[in-house]
């Protein structure tokens, strides 16, 4: 004898396609910083050739900061796709690790920003230093 058939329902392209499409247009278009600008301040050519020996050097620092910062934004916007895809799957394995998936990546982009704006470092001169 067969046993009772399993009650299947489809989804319909709805609220949650459209709440995963706007976390993978958020990940992609709200991590990464407009071409031209610094930390969210325009920079002039004036500006970008310092005089002296230490503006040089901070000015170097500044941009491989602003580089690592570009390419960790496309890393994150490519892990936070893969969460987006695996949660609305209609896989349950799947919507299960996009679960996993989704916490790792917020603690990944919540450290990932820390460091770039400058958090860790605070954080760190002020327990090494008191002030």
């Amino acid at each position: 004898m067969v046993g009772p058939r399993p009650i299947v329902t489809r989804r319909g392209p709805g609220v949650p396609r459209l709440l995963g499409t706007a976390i993978v247009l958020f990940a992609i278009l709200g991590t990464v910083p407009p071409v031209g600008t610094a930390h969210g301040t325009a920079t002039s050519p004036a500006a970008a050739q310092p005089t002296n020996p230490v503006g040089n050097f901070s000015a170097a620092i500044n941009r491989m900061v602003e580089l690592v910062a570009i390419a960790g934004s496309g890393i994150l916007a490519l892990v936070w796709v893969r969460v987006a895809l695996s949660w609305f799957s209609n896989d349950i394995t799947k919507k299960v690790q996009a679960k996993d998936r989704a916490r790792d990546a917020l603690v990944g982009t919540l450290l990932f920003t820390a460091a770039i704006t400058g958090l860790v470092w605070g954080l760190a001169h002020w327990v090494l230093t008191g002030s």
